[in-house]
């Protein structure tokens, strides 16, 4: 990585404008997931011991054009209070009068946490004006929130034009790995991926087969790819705009690409469904659906994953809400620990599936951002890294 981090700078009494990502679920003004704040962690206490003032900024949820209280940053910055054992201020603005009046007095050692930047619509336009003021506040900008790296936003791309902009810790981690698997990754290397669409992913898929030894594909998206072989799929989701797209995957693909072999079928989209299981070749009857992978596909990926030195999952295997349909996305992240290889899983439900089985601590890294991985795994530049300053 080429990219300056927190270690490439004195922060003696310097303000620093460090981007996280809180953007937490909440419940009745409760935290109910504190992950991505104890991911902030490291950098927080990095930057504190070097004798940093803190001014936090974060997006949390979608809120329409203006302040909306259900969308306050209060408990995240409560939360990060006790998770430091020292009291935090929320100011009640992230730019203007408020905003700079708190920044003038913040002194080392002190952590305010700014009111959430999408109250401002001029945000998510990566407005110029506002991203100088949310400069005027600090002398130093540090992004810490990979989860948004994939946003041009004022406050993730458009800030790091006004002051010396660097990486926190967290985002250092998430370049090292994920960045490694699409520059220069260790083989043999195994993608996997599942999910629902093909649409979504074929960015992803393209640029796995180009550098992955085999891709192993499970969730929806493999239905689109059986249809393409003409197999037929019954009431299963199947993306018809993009067969074409399939087929010549397929086709460029040769044996480098994996579909499942068995399916866990079902009478309906439901979690008490009438369920069995069938050799796909056979096709899904009228009326039934495919909602996992079955045994023998878990099997067939357990063994395609051994001896390789990186593995790199993103997506559930099935519709793993359904605790009946979440036995192969269970059984690939038992795989996924077991495989003795540098593991890379990122995405909302792949993480879960591995955090649900506690196996996290068996994981190498468990990246905290979704979208952000998988443009990167599609080898895109994020907007929010590519505006940091290289070393």
């Amino acid at each position: 990585m080429n990219k300056k981090t927190i270690r490439d700078i004195d922060f003696k009494k310097k303000k620093v404008f460090v981007r996280v990502d809180f953007n937490v679920p909440l419940k009745d003004g409760v935290v109910t997931d504190d992950t991505r704040i104890r991911a902030a962690l490291p950098t927080i206490n990095y930057l504190l011991e070097h004798g940093a003032a803190l001014l936090l900024a974060s997006h949390l949820g979608r809120p329409k054009g203006g302040p909306d209280p259900k969308y306050s940053l209060k408990p995240a910055a409560e939360r990060l209070g006790e998770l430091l054992g020292k009291p935090v201020k929320l100011v009640p603005d992230c730019v203007g009068t408020v905003a700079e009046e708190a920044a003038a007095v913040i002194t080392a050692g002190e952590v305010y946490v700014l009111e959430n930047v999408r109250f401002h619509p001029e945000e998510e336009k990566n407005d110029a004006t506002f991203a100088k003021r949310l400069s005027v506040l600090a002398d130093v900008y540090v992004n810490d929130a990979f989860g948004s790296a994939h946003r041009a936003h004022a406050s993730t791309e458009g800030i790091a034009h006004y002051l010396p902009a660097v990486a926190g810790l967290l985002m250092e981690k998430e370049i090292e790995y994920l960045g490694g698997a699409v520059d220069n990754p260790k083989h043999p290397y195994v993608a996997i991926l599942g999910g629902a669409k093909i649409s979504d992913k074929i960015g992803v898929i393209d640029n796995l087969l180009a550098k992955a030894d085999k891709v192993l594909i499970g969730g929806g998206m493999a239905n689109t790819f059986f249809k393409a072989q003409g197999i037929e799929m019954g009431d299963s989701l199947v993306e018809e705009s993009s067969l074409e797209t399939a087929k010549s995957t397929l086709a460029k693909a040769g044996g480098k690409l994996l579909l499942p072999v068995d399916a866990v079928i079902a009478n309906a989209f439901d979690a008490n469904a009438e369920m069995r299981t069938i050799d796909v070749a056979a096709g899904v009857p009228a009326g039934w659906r495919i909602l996992d992978i079955g045994p023998k596909s878990v099997a067939a990926y357990a063994e395609a994953l051994k001896g390789s030195a990186l593995v790199v999952w993103n997506g559930p295997m099935g519709v793993f809400e359904f605790p009946r349909f979440a036995v192969g996305t269970n059984g690939v992240a038992q795989a996924v620990a077991a495989s003795g290889a540098t593991t890379v899983v990122g995405g909302g439900d792949s993480v879960a599936a591995i955090e649900q089985a506690g196996l996290t601590d068996k994981i190498t890294h468990i990246s905290t951002g979704g979208g952000a991985s998988l443009e990167m795994l599609e080898g895109r530049t994020l907007p929010g890294l590519a505006a940091l300053n290289d070393k």
